[in-house]
């Protein structure tokens, strides 16, 4: 039987708060949960609600209070997995003086490609994300949708087997989600695993195969996405309420 992708055990992190560090904040709480091989797996929640924290902690960008978590069936801790993996940050930053090619072959060469092998990979990203005519063009001229889709160009420019996008639509105008989304679609006929998070119910629905709902650091509930009808946001509070085929993860 094929490991999941990725895979968390009672994955839980506090933060010092308050007068002198002397309580402790929540920011997630016992997250056991698993994505399967091939999968596009929805992460949704309102904002606060821990989805940029577990990603953070699936890239060892920060590290757990407690549990555990496995990326390909190997520990996170284990810094060779990286290679498999492509990320995308909730807010991406470049340097804006670079043009998109110029900051793609940057990326490239952390991957160790050849001068040819770098050419050839950057015109091949800037055309999957539909900026071949824009390549030579200052990031700093670009929009923000044209940003998110050099982002998803480094993201996957190595060919990763597994896919990790934080909030990759937000703030994004409707042209700009839907070609984000169309990249994420093309993804996943590919065969590529991918993990995203997401605020926005409408986009889990059109992508995902199956979605986990996150509000106040703990995991409420994963399922298809027509199995979790009435999701809504209400503040820091995510409403819903799941039908045949959906599972819980309430106690």
């Amino acid at each position: 039987m094929t490991a999941p992708a990725i895979e968390t055990q009672n994955l839980t992190k506090e933060y010092p708060h308050g007068f002198l560090h002397l309580k402790r904040k929540t920011s997630l709480e016992g997250l056991t949960m698993q994505v399967q091989d091939g999968e596009v797996f929805g992460f949704l929640g309102p904002n606060g609600a821990g989805k940029s924290t577990t990603i953070k902690l699936l890239m060892r960008i920060i590290f757990p209070t407690t549990g555990s978590a496995q990326i390909l069936g190997r520990p996170v801790s284990d810094v060779t997995m990286h290679r498999d993996i492509g990320y995308l940050p909730e807010q991406p930053y470049f340097y804006d003086y670079l043009t998109a090619g110029e900051v793609l072959d940057y990326f490239a060469r952390f991957h160790g490609f050849s001068t040819t092998e770098r050419n050839e990979r950057v015109q091949k990203m800037l055309k999957r994300v539909g900026l071949e005519t824009a390549g030579k063009i200052q990031l700093r001229k670009y929009s923000k949708g044209m940003l998110q889709r050099v982002g998803l160009a480094q993201a996957i420019l190595h060919d990763p087997k597994l896919v990790i996008l934080d909030e990759p639509m937000s703030g994004l105008d409707p042209v700009g989600r839907r070609e984000v989304r169309d990249i994420i679609l093309e993804l996943k006929n590919a065969g590529k695993t991918i993990l995203f998070s997401t605020h926005i119910l409408s986009d889990a629905e059109m992508l995902c195969d199956r979605v986990g709902v996150i509000a106040g650091g703990k995991l409420r509930g994963v399922g298809a996405p027509g199995s979790i009808v009435g999701v809504k946001s209400l503040g820091m509070e995510i409403v819903f309420e799941l039908v045949d085929g959906a599972h819980s993860t309430e106690k």
